[in-house]
């Protein structure tokens, strides 16, 4: 809209027109107050209805919540008012008005459930401490590409349809390709192996995946986005060392550049930027912390993978984010390299939030032979991944890297309880639309 002003630049003495959304009435008799709300803020409309116009008095008191209107007048001081000043109207125009009955309240006086609020995701981002998230979620991808950038990686994008799951199994959602199956891609896993040995050798990719698990928890989702990266000529410490380093990029982040939202959120107090290095527990000493704690009815053995109860026993013990790595081979992908010194041993790692896993990773194993040997082991078909196999017998360098679950990283930096407030339009098992 051509000359408008934003609410928070509304200064006394200035003639402006401001536009935005109908928040609230109050009619206290000769004299009424209209709330509009911007992207910006609110702004006080005082209606003095002895001393103005019966159409425009009518036209600003008759209006329906939510309705989008523009609103011209003059900007005066007033101590009273919410934001200090009020703007007296001179001409309002309706421009797209509401029903009166809403489906949700977005000034937050009356709650509604996560799922009503997911079906009117419109209205319920116009709440400021929804909309506060996916301002510091986007906060959160940007820190997260300048820190890639500062390891000197270069961003991709790989596709999304395949011809064959990252690691086989069940997991797929298949579609129909101009009379072909293939699927929804589960990982960029593949893909960013193959562009970490052509010579680019660093990359990351922040996108989305798609997994065809039959979940139904507050953590998992049917649609993610990934924050992948890879690197040629690193080891898994040293994409230990990045995924470390991008995690805390984005606390400092979002401390030094969201304190609104945070303070939106309620949790400009209590926000806290990790220090220090994040220790690093081998799976071996993961599961005997985790026995320590007596959490689990049944101790766990070597080559058990870790159930929810005990990670969130051993979160606690550690009490911050942490690493597991040397888990046993047998339950780490075929790409994950073994230990040279003892192929039991996995390079693979995960790095964990006190809460939950955030990351996996691990080297990868970049020898074509023993590539093969992963396929057959884990009874995968290497012929159906040809175009992948097929390239390390060109010379593929040594590379690491891993996959960050970009959701579960902004629920854990904002302490949300379902996954699904952390995404605009989730995807799971009940929610295809909206």
């Amino acid at each position: 809209m051509r000359n408008r002003t934003y609410t928070e630049d509304a200064a006394p003495g200035a003639d402006v027109t401001v536009a935005g959304w109908v928040h609230e009435i109050r009619d206290l008799g000769g004299i009424a107050f209209l709330i509009l709300r911007d992207r910006t803020g609110k702004i006080q409309v005082k209606f003095e209805k002895d001393e103005m116009d019966d159409d425009l008095v009518e036209t600003g008191l008759g209006v329906s919540r939510e309705s989008v209107i523009s609103v011209t007048g003059a900007v005066d001081e007033e101590p009273r008012a919410p934001t200090g000043v009020e703007i007296t109207p001179t001409a309002v125009e309706v421009v797209a008005a509401a029903d009166t009955e809403l489906p949700l309240d977005p000034s937050g006086k009356v709650d509604a459930e996560l799922s009503t609020r997911l079906n009117n995701r419109t209205l319920d981002l116009r709440k400021p401490e929804v909309k506060a998230i996916f301002e510091i979620r986007s906060e959160i991808q940007r820190a997260a590409r300048e820190m890639f950038r500062e390891h000197d990686c270069t961003e991709i994008n790989t596709p999304k349809i395949v011809a064959t799951g990252t690691e086989g199994g069940t997991e797929l959602f298949p579609i129909t390709y101009f009379g072909e199956e293939a699927f929804m891609n589960q990982s960029p896993q593949l893909f960013k192996q193959l562009i970490a040995g052509s010579g680019i050798e660093r990359v990351f990719e922040i996108g989305p995946i798609f997994r065809a698990e039959e979940h139904n928890t507050p953590r998992h989702l049917n649609e993610a986005t990934s924050i992948d990266f890879e690197g040629a000529f690193c080891d898994h410490t040293e994409a230990m060392d990045v995924a470390e380093a991008i995690v805390k990029s984005v606390y400092e982040a979002v401390a030094e550049n969201c304190e609104a939202q945070l303070d939106a959120l309620g949790i400009a107090d209590e926000f806290e930027v990790p220090e220090g290095d994040f220790p690093r527990l081998t799976y071996e000493e993961a599961i005997e912390r985790i026995n320590a704690t007596g959490a689990l009815d049944e101790q766990l053995v070597w080559g058990d993978d870790l159930p929810t109860e005990g990670e969130h026993a051993l979160g606690e013990d550690v009490g911050e984010h942490y690493f597991i790595t040397d888990w046993p081979s047998d339950i780490k992908p075929f790409y994950i390299m073994d230990h040279e010194d003892d192929e039991s041993l996995s390079t693979g790692f995960d790095l964990m939030h006190p809460r939950m896993e955030l990351v996996s990773g691990g080297q990868r194993e970049h020898r074509y032979e023993h590539l093969i040997e992963g396929f057959e082991q884990q009874g995968l078909d290497p012929d159906a991944f040809e175009y992948y196999t097929k390239m390390f017998k060109y010379g593929m360098p040594p590379h690491a890297g891993f996959g960050l679950g970009g959701e579960r990283l902004v629920m854990t930096v904002l302490g949300l309880e379902n996954i699904r407030e952390a995404v605009l339009f989730p995807r799971d098992r009940q929610r295809l639309s909206p």
